[in-house]
């Protein structure tokens, strides 16, 4: 690539990074190190590496690397750091920040290939394992243990858990077992000159020296490639139970919430929130809307998921919480699900959210914190913002706006559908949306990373003595920018 050349992507712009093009000099080396199978470059294969889940951001990669061992991941950044190559981490390619495809050529290093779980302590709950460990194949191996992962998404299918770790994904368990910063107990990680940082503890308790592995959580591939995970599983609840309640105000849903805590307490797993432009949006496209157990649709909805050890003890606490709900007004309708079949059926409507919006047509997906009492007030905000500007309804730019996400860690999935992605619809939702967090003590990403959508937004969320320290970080460990370029951190 052409040094201080600029170029148009998407909406945004970019100064090239001073890297090489690939050479057959390159390709001959990885094929040194790497098996024939391991190094893709037909274009139609090459399809899936280069575009996102979103089908909003599409790279121009001329080769997909997928090596098998840490050894390999090694010596694959270190040729390329070596010879000035970009190099863009992969892994399920699950993301929504457009952080795991390429901007224009770089070199996709897909983990694929790296998907053993390499011990687990029945003890501790300490489970080691590859980074390109599919998160529900680890949960399904936990499950035979005994054991849970503490991480649970929508995307579980098919996300990786060392895309998880280096995205620092929330999910829908957090309320019980806190983020991935408190449960990663150690990382492998493999430096962009190759080296081998080997911090796969599996110590609840380690108290010397900096804690380099929390670097690498939630810095998005843009430090170095995680290619080894040691994380800490809790048991598996012997009871769970699950409920979905219809409710007519976001005030009843925080009146609902703050009574979980008191009389749920222990036994609280999730406490997941959508309103009625989401279900009625799973009811039009997913399957999972014929299973709606509710008569009619309601302003708002809750599931609330119990996990104890005692069912008997769990059920009487969960009927008595909802019965005092109905009596004092806070829920209008409400089911308890009786089976894992109904539990199941539940928890797919709410997962189902993100893949109804997708099928709405383009979708502009917001993942924003704030004090839970504004929570729902974004939404509102939005939407009366697209109103006054004429942008929303039949033949308009926009067709709905929409909030899901976790009450109890403040976290709202804001997402408002249009019928195409443009630069019109895009200077209509941004900066509005990231000025409106920051004016509510927010911050413009949650859960879903910076990816290029949000790197330019960091301000409203980092002072401008934290972003240096970053950018520091980067040029000491990442000199030559190799890793993930224009991504993460603000392109000035």
């Amino acid at each position: 690539m052409e040094a201080e050349q600029n170029r148009h992507f998407g909406d945004a712009r970019f100064v090239l990074n001073p890297c090489s093009h690939l050479s057959p000099d390159d390709i001959a080396y990885f094929r040194s190190v790497l098996s024939p199978s391991s190094i893709v470059q037909d274009a139609d294969d090459l399809e899936t590496f280069n575009n996102d889940w979103l089908q909003k951001h599409r790279g121009q990669s001329k080769l997909v690397l997928k090596p098998s061992s840490t050894e390999e991941v090694s010596k694959t950044l270190k040729y390329c750091n070596d010879n000035m190559l970009a190099v863009v981490p992969q892994g399920g390619n699950t993301g929504l920040v457009g952080g795991s495809v390429p901007v224009f050529d770089e070199i996709v290093v897909s983990m694929s290939n790296m998907h053993s779980i390499r011990s687990f302590d029945p003890v501790s709950g300490a489970l080691v394992c590859d980074a390109g460990c599919i998160l529900e194949v680890l949960d399904k191996y936990l499950e035979q243990q005994g054991y849970i992962m503490p991480l649970d998404l929508g995307a579980k299918g098919s996300c990786h858990i060392g895309g998880n770790v280096s995205t620092n994904a929330g999910g829908l368990r957090l309320l019980r077992y806190g983020s991935l910063h408190g449960t990663v107990l150690g990382l492998e990680v493999v430096l962009p000159d190759g080296t081998i940082l080997d911090n796969l503890s599996t110590l609840r308790k380690d108290n010397t020296g900096y804690d380099l592995k929390q670097l690498f959580i939630g810095s998005e591939g843009t430090l170095g490639i995680v290619t080894g995970v040691s994380i800490l599983s809790p048991k598996r609840s012997r009871a769970v139970n699950v409920a979905l309640v219809g409710l007519n105000s976001f005030d009843n849903v925080q009146a609902a919430f703050k009574r979980s805590k008191d009389e749920l307490s222990e036994v609280l797993s999730a406490f997941e929130f959508w309103d009625k432009a989401a279900i009625q949006l799973v009811k039009d496209h997913l399957l999972a809307g014929a299973n709606d157990p509710l008569e009619s649709l309601h302003p708002f909805y809750v599931l609330i998921e119990t996990s104890g050890s005692n069912k008997d003890h769990d059920d009487a606490k969960l009927t008595q919480y909802l019965e005092g709900l109905m009596n004092d007004d806070i829920v209008q309708d409400g089911v308890i699900a009786q089976d894992t079949t109904q539990i199941q059926n539940l928890w797919a409507i709410r997962e189902g959210i993100p893949e109804a919006c997708s099928k709405a047509g383009a979708v502009y997906k917001y993942d924003i914190s704030m004090p839970v009492p504004v929570l729902y007030q974004a939404v509102e905000d939005m939407k009366n913002r697209l109103i006054q500007k004429n942008a929303i309804g039949e033949s308009k730019l926009f067709t709905s706006v929409i909030g899901y996400g976790h009450v109890g860690d403040g976290n709202l999935h804001l997402n408002v559908a249009a019928h195409e992605y443009s630069k019109e619809a895009t200077d209509l939702i941004e900066p509005y949306i990231f000025e409106w967090t920051a004016k509510h003590a927010g911050s413009v990403s949650a859960e879903h990373g910076l990816g290029i959508s949000k790197n330019n937004h960091l301000h409203y969320s980092k002072s401008p003595s934290m972003i240096q320290l970053m950018k520091r970080f980067k040029q000491l460990i990442d000199p030559n920018e190799i890793m993930n370029p224009y991504k993460y951190l603000p392109d000035q």
